[in-house]
């Protein structure tokens, strides 16, 4: 008799309704994801809901941007109604303000899953 070898992955939740369903009940832990589109498509929010999905569980959150301030992703996060005081936010700036460039010339870098052309960087880590 052939015993059924089906092992439960243990997954992280999106935070976005129907997602983690598509995705057969989130994300693996511990892997590299890449969230591509363009600007306006929804991947720092993306990164937000699954940071604070994390939240919920209990885990601790870090968001890392070399892109939108602080105060953008707070303002940001606010028109969705969420807070992100919870969330540690490190802002890596990669010219000062007072830089005459433009702002087309920085961009974000997205540790842990999320890169893309304009990534937002989300960590989470597992209580325990």
């Amino acid at each position: 008799m052939k015993k059924d070898c089906k092992v439960k992955t243990v997954r992280l939740k999106t935070g976005v309704p129907g997602l983690d369903d598509i995705l057969s009940d989130g994300l693996i832990p511990n892997r590299l994801y890449l969230v591509d589109g363009d600007p306006g498509s929804g991947k720092t929010t993306l990164s937000l809901q699954f940071l604070l999905e994390g939240l919920k569980d209990g885990e601790k959150c870090l968001y890392i941007t070399l892109s939108e301030t602080k105060e953008e992703l707070t303002a940001g996060a606010l028109s969705h109604g969420w807070s992100l005081d919870r969330v540690e936010i490190v802002e890596l700036t990669l010219m000062p303000e007072s830089s005459t460039a433009t702002r087309k010339s920085r961009c974000t870098i997205l540790l842990k899953w999320n890169l893309a052309k304009r990534p937002s960087g989300c960590w989470r880590q597992s209580k325990g």
